[in-house]
């Protein structure tokens, strides 16, 4: 059995292996891949996941192996799904350290973490990118309307593998303004409440409220 026979051998090298098979997980593991193991194209619902995120970690390594990870944001949808196999977004001006372009020029492998805290859930896709210079109509199709971030280049994601984690150990977290959308439907529902207490007390009912 060829070692790159299943998509998860990008990250399950003989190494990863060796130390599943020490620690007693390979055996799970070796029943999933032939299953059929990880996916290797956007299915439906890693597009509806996707399309939802306004937050994604980006993880690129230099020609002799150091890692680096950047942090990418913007709307919700500004990583695009442009067809079964690649993703992309517009690469927004940030501190200007461009590390992460000057580690896809000399080694392409790259890694996708998304995670939506609210629902516990999270996805690694691996594959490999590029930083697409000048391209001003690719760069238009990936502007998010609307958005003030100034995009420098475009950034391309070629997927290999892609897992779903479970959501242990995943802290349950909610965005700033989904509280406080609930914060205010609260404070409209007392506000209802109250109207109608006072309703009714002005209509003799004062008594059986107090």
């Amino acid at each position: 059995m060829s070692e790159t026979e299943f998509a998860s051998d990008i990250a399950f090298t003989p190494a990863v292996k060796a130390v599943q098979s020490r620690r007693g997980s390979r055996g799970g593991y070796r029943k999933m891949e032939e299953r059929g193991g990880w996916q290797t194209t956007v299915t439906p619902d890693l597009a509806t996941f996707i399309a939802a995120r306004d937050s994604v970690f980006l993880a690129t390594a230099s020609a002799d192996g150091q890692p680096y990870i950047q942090h990418r944001g913007g709307p919700p949808g500004f990583l695009r799904v442009l067809d079964e196999r690649t993703l992309g977004f517009a690469d927004f001006r940030g501190n200007r350290q461009y590390v992460t372009m000057g580690n896809l020029s000399e080694n392409p492998k790259a890694h996708l973490f998304l995670i939506d805290h609210a629902s516990r859930q999270r996805i690694k896709i691996w594959g490999r990118a590029r930083v697409v210079e000048g391209d001003s109509a690719l760069i238009e199709t990936l502007r998010v309307a609307g958005y003030a971030g100034v995009p420098e280049q475009a950034l391309l994601f070629d997927i290999a593998a892609w897992d779903a984690n479970c959501p242990q150990h995943i802290p349950q977290l909610l965005a700033a303004d989904a509280v406080a959308a609930a914060l205010a439907e609260r404070d409209r529902r007392i506000a209802t409440l109250e109207a109608e207490i006072s309703r009714l007390k002005a209509a003799g009912f004062g008594a059986s409220l107090g």
